[in-house]
């Protein structure tokens, strides 16, 4: 029998990775005829696109004729960028600008998603009028990429946001998550950044805010530029850490606050806070809190099975 597929469409890069499932997932069950796609885990479940392919990334464009582009594929992770400064600028710049030709040949609205990093965070809170000034390799070339899809096409989105968490298939795919196991394991002391200034942020919120943004352009043609999104809750990730043990009933005097500046690897900003009042003034926003968010996407990974018999039933 005839299947009722929805008008909108939607194609959402990096539909793999933590961001983009939760907003393939946001699009598919609001009524968008979603289609993700992804490289390396992308079979069964999504096209497998080389985005650095420009010839793949033409054909799918114009195969789909998508209403909207939601480009969650990069390489996020900023020691990784540090050292594979080339391949990671083809895929956040190169790649990010091709995207943003090809969207605009369709007419298709482009959200380009990037990061609070672009700011050196000297000087809380930022405006998307703020002039950017990246202190490391991720942060320069998410700018640069900001800066290559506008100038590809100047209806596009970029909208940035700050460290993520959510539901996750391993522990190793937020900076957030990936602390559970320090946690749990609380027979050996573990040192925790108590430095930085965290804005924790859960995927399913910002996958609301790309969908409501599409629906607002939809209505809007003016709906375009720059855009901030992020959690409220200003926490360092000791006090993230002592949040999740918190929320678990897990000790945590075995976690170690270290207040010095880090001197290993990538340079981040101290706090580089967003102002999100642009997208709140357009009614656009919902924010998990940072406790009930993180549970819901931890609890699977929870070593001590007792403790989940006692919540859940």
């Amino acid at each position: 029998e005839d299947v009722d597929i929805p008008s909108r469409r939607v194609l959402i890069t990096g539909a793999t990775g933590l961001l983009g499932r939760a907003v393939f997932k946001e699009f598919n069950e609001n009524n968008w005829n979603a289609v993700g796609c992804g490289y390396r885990r992308a079979q069964p479940r999504f096209e497998q696109i080389n985005l650095l392919d420009s010839i793949a990334v033409h054909d799918i464009i114009h195969d789909f004729q998508p209403h909207v582009i939601v480009h969650c594929a990069a390489e996020r992770r900023p020691d990784v960028v540090e050292s594979q400064p080339d391949a990671a600028s083809q895929l956040n710049v190169a790649a990010s600008g091709n995207l943003a030709k090809e969207a605009a040949g369709v007419g298709a609205f482009l959200i380009y998603i990037s990061t609070d990093y672009v700011f050196d965070g000297t000087s809380p809170p930022y405006k998307e009028t703020d002039v950017p000034n990246p202190l490391n390799l991720y942060g320069k070339t998410k700018l640069e990429g900001e800066k290559a899809v506008l100038e590809n096409n100047e209806g596009a989105a970029v909208l940035r946001i700050p460290v993520l968490y959510g539901e996750v298939e391993r522990l190793e795919e937020s900076a957030v998550t990936v602390m559970f196991d320090k946690v749990q394991f609380s027979n050996k002391s573990a040192n925790m950044d108590h430095w930085q200034q965290r804005f924790p942020t859960n995927v399913k919120d910002v996958a609301t805010v790309c969908r409501q943004l599409a629906e607002k352009r939809m209505l809007d043609p003016s709906v375009k530029g720059t855009f901030h999104w992020s959690g409220n809750e200003q926490m360092t990730k000791y006090e993230m850490a002592c949040a999740i043990a918190d929320a678990f009933n897990l000790p945590s005097s075995h976690l170690r606050p270290i207040t010095d500046c880090p001197v290993v690897g990538a340079l981040r900003p101290r706090n580089a806070q967003l102002d999100c009042s642009k997208l709140e003034m357009l009614g656009i926003g919902q924010r998990t809190p940072f406790r009930a968010g993180i549970k819901e996407s931890l609890w699977p990974f929870l070593v001590d099975k007792r403790w989940r018999q006692t919540v859940f039933h």
